[in-house]
C-alpha cells in the first residue's frame, strides 16, 4: 500500500474525525462494551474540534494519506506524548500505524527527546508493545460517565 504521511492540514478535520468515530465503533468494540465505544467515540463525528486541535500549536498532527484519501492520523505533543494514533476501521493491519509511528519516531530524535510516552487502550497495547513499548501502569479513565481501562506505556531510547 503506497501511503504518504505528511503534516495535518485544516481540510483534513473532517475525515480525522471520521476515522476516529468510526474506528472506536467498529475496532474498539473488540475490546471494550458498546456503552464504553459510544461514549468515547461520542454522539457524532466533530470535524470543529479536529480543526482546532490541528490549529492549536500544542501538538503536531501527522496524517497518513493515499492520494487525497486520509487512512489514519496521529497526534504527537513536543514533550514525547502521542495523544492519538487512530487508521481507519477498514486499513488495519496494512502496516499505517506503524507509518505513523515512524514519523513521530523521527520527529522525537530530532527533538532528543528520552522517551515516547502515551496512553494505549486494550486495542492498540499489542501494537505499542510489538514497537518497544512497555506499560508503565495499567489505568482506568472516566470518558462520558463510562469507565474504560488503558495502560500508561513509554518507550525509551528511539533507534538512529
Amino acid at each position: 500500500m503506497n501511503v504518504e504521511i505528511r503534516d495535518a492540514e485544516l481540510r483534513d478535520a473532517a475525515a480525522i474525525a471520521g476515522i476516529f468515530y468510526h474506528t472506536v465503533l467498529n475496532v474498539n468494540v473488540r475490546d471494550y462494551s458498546r456503552a464504553q465505544v459510544e461514549a468515547w467515540a461520542g454522539p457524532a463525528p466533530e470535524p470543529g474540534m479536529w480543526e482546532e486541535r490541528i490549529s492549536d500549536g500544542e501538538r503536531q498532527t501527522f496524517v497518513a494519506v493515499q492520494g487525497e484519501r486520509v487512512l489514519g492520523f496521529a497526534e504527537f505533543e513536543a514533550d514525547g506524548h502521542i495523544d492519538t494514533l487512530y487508521v481507519h476501521h477498514e486499513c488495519q493491519g496494512c502496516g499505517i500505524a506503524s507509518k505513523l509511528l515512524d514519523r513521530i519516531e523521527a520527529e522525537a530524535r530530532r527533538l532528543g527527546l528520552p522517551r515516547l510516552y502515551t496512553e494505549a487502550s486494550i486495542t492498540a497495547r499489542p501494537f505499542f508493545e510489538g514497537r518497544g513499548f512497555s506499560v508503565v501502569t495499567p489505568q482506568t479513565v472516566e470518558v462520558r460517565g463510562q469507565k474504560c481501562r488503558n495502560f500508561r506505556m513509554e518507550k525509551r531510547r528511539m533507534p538512529c
